[in-house]
């Protein structure tokens, strides 16, 4: 049941969907469905999708770095350290905020506290996002994602060299049963599939180009981890331990960098009114370029 209708409503997240079930807004043959119901030829679904609640978010002025703007989109640079929307133990500070305080209205199809917000990036993540002005486009991105026809390729500094140098990681991505807070590969996780290439060997550490093709909750981290090769600066999938072992000359570079070093570099997407393949891409931020010239000049 919950899968025929993230089909049917490309725009609509797994989590409002089971939240349309739970208030009664989904009614199978009449009647009230679990989200597991297997559907049959003939059955008959009627969906209520209650009207959008005005945003209650606070614009907030923020310093934004605006790579392309029209009536219907923006696209924006992220700088690592900000949270894209209010959530637990945050509700100041966050780029959506920033984003009202700019455009004035944005899309409400995700939510009073996430306007405009069609994906994310996480805290530490720098780099490229999309975001909605009006309903339509949000939709039209949404469903973009969904069928995994954006492009979206990372820039990253791990601990160690993946083997081998080009690959695919496809592994199923949940919560960690034993910390809620952290995903993991777990067998009933959902599908998660990433490609990277080693583009530098810089001594203990290598740069990665990394390009996702689903986009699961910290996905590149949790796939370099497992491949031995957490992210610089990601203490939650173990980079801190790996930091500590290495060599002298790069332990205090490797256990200081203060984010996961990861940055979205390039998005690309078909613009949701004329269809015109639109591609961005952004330079490597201050710390993230730091990062690389000071492990290069241990070599």
């Amino acid at each position: 049941m919950d899968k025929a209708l993230a089909d049917a409503f490309a725009d609509l997240s797994r989590s409002r969907i089971h939240g349309l079930m739970d208030g009664g807004a989904v009614l199978l043959n009449g009647r009230r469905p679990k989200p597991s119901t297997k559907l049959r030829l003939g059955d008959r679904l009627e969906v209520t999708i209650p009207d959008a609640i005005p945003s209650t978010l606070e614009p907030e002025p923020g310093d934004l770095r605006i790579v392309y703007e029209d009536d219907s989109l923006l696209v924006v640079a992220k700088p690592s350290g900000v949270v894209v929307h209010p959530g637990a133990g945050t509700s100041r500070g966050t780029l959506a905020a920033a984003l009202l305080a700019h455009c004035g209205t944005l899309s409400q199809i995700g939510g009073i506290l996430r306007p405009g917000i069609v994906h994310r990036l996480d805290k530490g993540t720098s780099g490229l996002m999309v975001v909605a002005k009006n309903d339509h486009s949000h939709r039209s991105l949404s469903a973009q994602f969904k069928a995994r026809g954006v492009t979206k390729i990372y820039a990253a500094i791990c601990i160690g060299r993946p083997r081998p140098d080009r690959g695919t990681v496809r592994l199923p991505l949940g919560r960690d049963p034993r910390h809620r807070q952290r995903m993991a590969v777990v067998d009933d996780g959902r599908e998660a599939q990433t490609d990277y290439e080693l583009t530098e060997v810089l001594g203990v550490a290598s740069v990665l180009r990394l390009t996702l093709h689903t986009g699961r909750t910290h996905q590149i981290r949790v796939h370099m981890a497992s491949l031995n090769c957490p992210l610089v600066g990601d203490a939650t999938y173990g980079a801190t331990a790996r930091a500590a072992r290495s060599p002298q000359a790069v332990r205090a570079l490797l256990t200081t960098f203060a984010r996961p070093a990861l940055h979205a570099q390039t998005l690309g997407f078909a613009h949701p009114v004329t269809g015109q393949a639109l591609k961005f891409e952004e330079p490597w931020p201050p710390d993230l370029k730091d990062l690389r010239e000071r492990l290069r000049a241990t070599l």
